[in-house]
């Protein structure tokens, strides 16, 4: 790791425990004396957070997939272009929840949108969302499906869609994930809080170790 920007994101079906553990490596930046932003996908820009309001709202059930991507897609070029890029530019740390493994993951493997062959247009749209940006490095924190759901309330438009959906979802991130192996850091269903947060310090200590 060098002394400029990084990119670090969380991803994680439903109830996954994204927040507490994006708020738990933010206070581990801060305390290695660096800038933590923390974003969120969708959302963060006045954009996106509208943009956020109508893809959860709940009445939406019927909103098709290839709307959801481009949604999602357009939140991301705002956030990329007015706040992750400055940020990164000025030296800081940027913690996001959620990025472009979520599309793969929701409008992809669980969605359904063909994500390879002469149809995957997806990874073009992706690419032309958030150009050249790729993160430095990711948190895929697993939990199994109906228990996430329980987790969550199931309160938002994609919390309330099938326990089928959720599952291709899991099998998703971990198909991305043995993809990206260097990037993606995977820690397992089961683990207590204290034990996720002992494997992100885990991690975050080698990083950090190279620019003390």
């Amino acid at each position: 790791m060098k002394r400029g920007g990084y990119l670090i994101t969380f991803e994680g079906g439903e109830g996954s425990g994204k927040s507490s553990q994006i708020r738990f490596a933010a206070s581990y930046v801060r305390g290695e004396g660096r800038k933590a932003l923390v974003v969120r996908e969708p959302g963060t820009t006045k954009i996106g957070e509208q943009v956020r309001k109508i893809l959860l709202n709940p009445r939406h059930l019927s909103m098709a997939v290839e709307t959801e991507l481009f949604l999602y897609l357009a939140a991301r070029a705002q956030l990329v272009r007015e706040v992750i890029r400055p940020a990164l530019r000025s030296g800081k740390v940027v913690i996001s929840d959620r990025f472009e493994d979520s599309t793969i993951a929701y409008q992809g493997y669980a969605g359904g949108l063909p994500l390879v062959g002469v149809r995957g247009r997806v990874p073009r749209f992706m690419e032309f969302a958030r150009g050249t940006l790729v993160p430095d490095l990711t948190f895929f924190l697993d939990v199994e499906a109906r228990k996430g759901l329980r987790r969550s309330g199931r309160k938002d438009r994609m919390e309330r869609k099938s326990v089928g959906f959720h599952e291709r979802l899991r099998r998703g991130y971990y198909a991305i994930a043995r993809k990206n192996r260097k990037r993606f850091v995977v820690i397992p269903s089961g683990c207590s809080k204290s034990e996720v947060r002992k494997q992100i310090r885990a991690v975050l200590d080698r990083v950090f170790s190279r620019t003390r």
